[in-house]
């Protein structure tokens, strides 16, 4: 090099765009590949303008100035919650609706739904990627409120409550559908009543609970009547018979048949008599 350096730099620079092609080259052929994760599809654009041909899982040969938006197609779910950082927002994001009866009743809710593939173009160009915050969360809360105005508190805690889940989720249903989402189960998780209906409805089930108590001791008390009756008829009757059937020779029959068992004992025995009796009676075997 210290001979001949003009030749060294020209060899050095040589060497150096050779590393400099290859670089390029890589990093050329690189940005035309991309890899679509399971559970994705990827949409691609260009300047603004969005491709409606979906990339499905897997890698792909693409443009290198298009850009992949990639969508997430497994199960999601929103939750909307009273309990502190248990939804997707901090603090209180229960959805507080209006009852029939005017009451404000709170609803825990978790929403569970996914991205339809081949409506993933279409939900980059009319709503974007947080179809989320735009989509389900608004009409998950709007549905809820309007269909809840149709049930009094009180039904909707108990006995209307599944009627309730079943027509919010038909609602929700239909506007995500037609926004290329797709819902696949509501959860109505909790309904908090205010403070005084939840007392009197908890005083009424302690009230009919008392009332059962009650209806099952007279029930037993009556049957318990009952018996005794039958038992006192039972005996009336026996008495009645016996004394129809009790003649002086019968007693004096059954008086003679003691005596001997008491006779032939071999246990030791006092027999007394009132001396008035002409009842016959046995002295050993005599």
């Amino acid at each position: 090099m210290a001979k001949n350096p003009q030749a060294s730099i020209a060899r050095s620079a040589g060497i150096v765009r050779i590393i400099s092609i290859a670089i390029g080259s890589l990093a050329l052929f690189s940005s035309t590949l991309v890899q679509i994760e399971a559970g994705q599809v990827g949409v691609q654009s260009l300047f603004g303008s969005i491709e409606n041909e979906v990339l499905q899982p897997g890698l792909h040969v693409i443009n290198p100035f298009n850009e992949v938006t990639h969508f997430e197609t497994r199960t999601q779910n929103y939750t909307m919650s009273q309990v502190h950082d248990e939804g997707e927002k901090t603090g209180d994001d229960a959805i507080r609706v209006l009852t029939q009866d005017g009451l404000e009743v709170i609803l825990d809710i978790t929403v569970l739904y996914r991205v339809l593939p081949d409506q993933a173009p279409n939900i980059l160009k009319t709503i974007g990627i947080d179809y989320t915050a735009k989509i389900v969360r608004p009409i998950s809360r709007t549905r809820t409120r309007d269909v809840a105005v149709y049930y009094d508190a009180v039904a909707l805690f108990s006995s209307k409550r599944d009627e309730f889940q079943a027509r919010i989720t038909k609602d929700i249903e239909r506007d995500l559908k037609s926004r290329g989402l797709v819902l696949e189960e509501l959860l109505v998780r909790n309904i908090q009543l205010p403070a005084k209906v939840k007392e009197s409805i908890e005083a009424k089930i302690t009230a009919e609970q008392e009332s059962q108590k009650m209806t099952f001791v007279l029930s037993k008390e009556r049957q318990e009547a009952d018996r005794k009756r039958v038992e006192a008829q039972g005996i009336s009757d026996y008495q009645r018979i016996i004394s129809q059937g009790l003649t002086k020779e019968m007693l004096q029959y059954e008086s003679i048949k003691a005596q001997k068992d008491i006779a032939v004992s071999n246990n030791s025995k006092v027999i007394i008599m009132d001396g008035k009796s002409n009842t016959n009676f046995l002295i050993g075997d005599k």
